[in-house]
Parts: structure tokens; sequence; C-alpha cells
């Protein structure tokens, strides 16, 4: 389903160190699962998310996260998301924050193999200090959405504490609050390049023919997805997509990459059954399997 990239459709794109991801390279980058792996082959996650009326966020982000092969995975949540979160993905351990009403405190996160953080935790005090303890204390790969790309907006100090080889998973609008506002995606896309050398990190920035910047300076263009994936939750999905691949131990840029594209992929899957206008976040993940098996095939 890999789609035809033409450069030239990208104003403002100049001389770009650019590769195309397609079906080849990322059924290359799979691992193979051994015959005698139990779920702690597989890693331990751990997902910060979700706030008060807007659980659906961490929902989302968790099931795509399993479904992307994590053997275990722990939500750190508010207290209000404990039977919602129980009960919409049971495969799931909980982490309770102190807050009842968002997230406000780090958990222990010593034992897990990667985290991520940002669906859906707000952008007040409490969330900007588990979100800069977290950038002091990590030593494990760390993906990085939403509110709290929004938090490093407004606390741009907080850039220099990336980890190196973090992935940032911005759209166009959160982006653009990190570095101002472009005339044209061949302009963000070259700031986007900027921001991860500079920072050593890896940005994901999501739209059409998605960018995955690298911290070398280099741009991964995607081949899958169409516009019915322009919906609530989507970013989401993708964020739990990276964490889930993380934790099994795929390097952050081959986590960023390979996600995008099997991201996109079972949204072109879940496209063709229905259609782009009714397509949504929970479809793309009912489609991983098939995205997987797709390429395998």
């Amino acid at each position: 389903m890999d789609k035809m990239f033409n450069a030239n459709k990208i104003s403002d794109l100049g001389d770009v160190d650019y590769t195309i991801t397609d079906s080849d390279a990322v059924r290359m980058s799979l691992r193979e699962r051994p015959e005698f792996a139990h779920k702690g082959t597989f890693g331990h996650a751990l997902l910060m998310a979700g706030g008060r009326c807007r659980m659906g966020a961490a929902v989302l982000a968790a099931k795509a996260c399993l479904r992307s092969g994590a053997g275990l995975l722990t939500v750190h949540i508010p207290q209000c998301g404990e039977i919602i979160l129980q009960t919409a993905v049971p495969e799931a351990m909980l982490s309770l924050d102190h807050d009842s009403d968002s997230i406000s405190t780090l958990p222990d996160i010593a034992r897990y193999q990667a985290v991520g953080i940002g669906p859906a935790i707000g952008i007040g005090e409490t969330a900007r200090r588990a979100l800069e303890t977290l950038l002091c204390t990590a030593t494990q790969p760390l993906v990085i959405d939403a509110d709290a790309i929004t938090i490093l907006a407004h606390n741009s100090r907080m850039l220099d504490i990336l980890p190196a080889n973090t992935v940032l998973t911005p759209h166009a609008g959160e982006f653009d609050r990190l570095v101002g506002a472009s005339v044209s995606v061949g302009e963000r896309i070259n700031k986007a390049v900027a921001m991860a050398a500079r920072y050593r990190i890896n940005i994901v920035l999501k739209g059409a023919y998605t960018a995955v910047c690298t911290g070398a300076g280099k741009v991964r263009f995607n081949t899958t997805g169409n516009p019915g994936m322009a919906t609530a939750g989507s970013g989401d999905v993708l964020t739990g997509i990276i964490l889930g691949l993380l934790a099994q131990g795929y390097e952050p840029e081959q986590a960023a990459v390979t996600g995008v594209y099997l991201h996109g992929l079972a949204g072109d899957i879940a496209a063709a059954e229905a259609s782009q206008e009714s397509l949504v976040a929970g479809d793309i993940i009912r489609s991983m399997g098939k995205a997987f098996a797709t390429l395998k095939s």
C-alpha cells in the first residue's frame, strides 16, 4: 500500500537529506519473536496519560501499545480513570497518581524499558513538574506527545534537558508552538531537521508523508496513510505504537520509522474495509494485526 512520494509536491524543501520508507525497509527491520519467549522478553512499557473527561486518549494509546507487541504495559493515570482503564484495557496494569483529576507525580520508572508521556495529561503546573522530573531522571527511551509537547513549547528551557534520542511526535500546530509558524510544509520540515540535530532527538512531524527527522540531520518520509486518519485520537494511537516498539528494544529512530509506517498501513487497511470518511482511531488499532500480517506475508 506504499504511496508514490514526489518531493516536488513540498515547496521550500530545499536540499534536505531524505530517504523514503517503504514496505521492504520496514519488513527488514521487524524482529522475529523467539519460540521460547515470555511476556518479559518483549519489554515493560510505562504510559503516562489521561485526565478527567479525557481518559479516551489513555485508552487508545494503551491499546495501541499492546497491539504493537509490548509484553507488559503499566498506565499511570489520575485516580478518576481507574474504572475506565481497568474496564477498557484489562490487559494493562495501572499506577494511580496522587491527584484525582490529572497527572501530578512521576512513579518509580526504574523497572520500565520505555516511557511515553503526553496524551491528555494537561498543561498545568503539576503536569509540567512531572514531565521535568521525567526528563531529568529517565535513562530509558522516551516518546513525548500532545500536551507534553505543549508544555515544552511553554517552557523552552526544558528542551535543553531532553535526553538524547527522545522521540517527539508533534502535528503541525504543536510543532509551530515549539519553533514558530511556518509559511510552507517545506519550511516546517527544515525547522524540524534543524531542531532534531540541535538536540540530538527524533522528531516525527505528523501529516501527509509524515517526516521522521533524526538527530543526524536526515529525514525519512513515510509512504502509508490517508486523509481519513486526520481524526481525533489518531496521534494517541501512534504514540502507543512507538512506545510498544521502544519497549521491545527497537532503537528510537527505528521505532519511530517503523511505528509511523505501521500506523499508516493499519489506517489504509481500515479505510479500505470501510471508508476514509468513517475512519476513527479505534479502527487503526483494530487493523494493527492485519498490518503486521501484510508486512510479513
